[in-house]
């Protein structure tokens, strides 16, 4: 990296990279002051970077209690003009329906990623409001590639037609996701508009199994137990799974996997099944292919399908060469028509990013990352709030 001028640097890469730019305008590519860096570094307080953060936002750190809550108040001279609201808290000690709780009585304001099944409140109450926008994130069931008769892609269709993903929009995500029908979401430049959902067939399931001699398999479904941003709750998607399974012959035992174990767990080969996901910052494809799919992130523990295949990994390539969107876009329907065929994973589900707040807020806006930003955000006046 070479500095220019006052406004320019150049970046200088040891390969052709076009989502580089896309990363640059994530939030984990901040600019952060050397000089504060090189400061707690000889401190030796590094962690003070993330507890006493020092950038040139809308906002500045006034008060954090771990926690509690972090209070923010506006910074006077942001480049983009003061701020409206005076300060902002951030509550990090209510969880659940206590959280809900607050927002209905008034005492917080926005309310970030409620829960699917509190939905239905939050559109009845005529206080609030609620934004719901497609989300940069995927769930998907991996199979493991490397362990027979899993390895067949025959195999792998036949168990994806058993899948009832209706009834997963239904009972897991209440309205809040949108069918998957790539591992790329909707939401995405690249999406491949042509990809088709998995049919839902168990009788044609049940007949092609038992012609590839994958009659009464026994399987091992690996799942975390915590929510995550793609699954509301990943346990209670497993036992349709498994139920579904069932109805085409095919017994599935689920193995829950918590918190610091699971990638440890998940690549020692021995699972068959992983129901799992992806969330990212970068609206780029190569943030959902590289990491999930690609040969090198076998080795980085993200492929949790063990899936290598040169071919695709060529097309990845060809694509992140060019500097043309047209070309970056027939390059990624390409990689999605493979994945299509070989089916390393069975995309499941996009979930809506969901955000609600109080009526006399006015400026909110909701990213596809799930984050929002405050900077424009305001309080109307009593008198100037239409009421509902």
């Amino acid at each position: 990296m070479r500095k220019l001028d006052n406004r320019t640097v150049e970046f200088s890469l040891t390969r052709p990279d076009a989502s580089f730019l896309w990363h640059l305008a994530t939030h984990y590519a901040s600019v952060m002051s050397a000089e504060y860096a090189a400061k707690l570094n000889k401190q030796d307080r590094q962690e003070l970077l993330d507890r006493q953060p020092v950038g040139t936002g809308p906002f500045q750190l006034a008060e954090y209690r771990a926690g509690q809550y972090i209070r923010l108040q506006r910074h006077e001279h942001f480049w983009r003009g003061t701020p409206l609201m005076p300060q902002v808290v951030v509550d990090l000690g209510s969880g659940g329906t206590g959280r809900l709780s607050k927002l209905l009585t008034g005492e917080c304001d926005v309310l970030a990623w409620p829960a699917a099944s509190q939905l239905t409140i939050l559109r009845d109450d005529p206080r609030l409001r609620l934004t719901l926008r497609p989300g940069m994130n995927i769930a998907y069931l991996a199979f493991n590639t490397d362990k027979p008769p899993l390895n067949n892609p025959a195999v792998r269709h036949a168990l994806a037609l058993a899948i009832n993903n209706q009834r997963l929009m239904q009972s897991i995500y209440y309205g809040t996701a949108e069918t998957a029908a790539s591992i790329l979401p909707r939401a995405s430049w690249a999406y491949d508009g042509e990809a088709k959902i998995t049919e839902y067939n168990p009788a044609k399931a049940r007949e092609q199994l038992k012609a590839l001699g994958a009659e009464n398999l026994t399987l091992q479904l690996w799942v975390p137990t915590s929510s995550q941003a793609w699954n509301p709750s990943p346990l209670k998607t497993a036992e349709l799974l498994q139920a579904d399974m069932a109805q085409v012959g095919v017994k599935v035992i689920i193995i829950p996997v918590e918190g610091r174990f699971q990638e440890a767990r998940l690549m020692d080969m021995n699972h068959d099944l992983t129901l799992t996901g992806w969330a990212t910052d970068s609206n780029d494809p190569d943030s959902f292919f590289r990491p999930l799919l690609s040969c090198a992130a076998i080795n980085s523990q993200t492929n949790y399908a063990h899936w290598c295949n040169r071919e695709f990994d060529a097309v990845l390539q060809k694509a992140l060469a060019s500097q043309q969107l047209s070309s970056r876009i027939d390059a990624y329907d390409e990689a999605q028509k493979i994945l299509a065929k070989e089916l390393p994973v069975l995309p499941l589900a996009s979930s809506l990013r969901l955000q609600a707040y109080r009526y006399d807020i006015k400026g909110l806006v909701l990213s596809p990352f799930g984050n929002a930003s405050f900077a424009g955000v305001d309080r109307e006046k009593e008198q100037e709030v239409k009421k509902p």
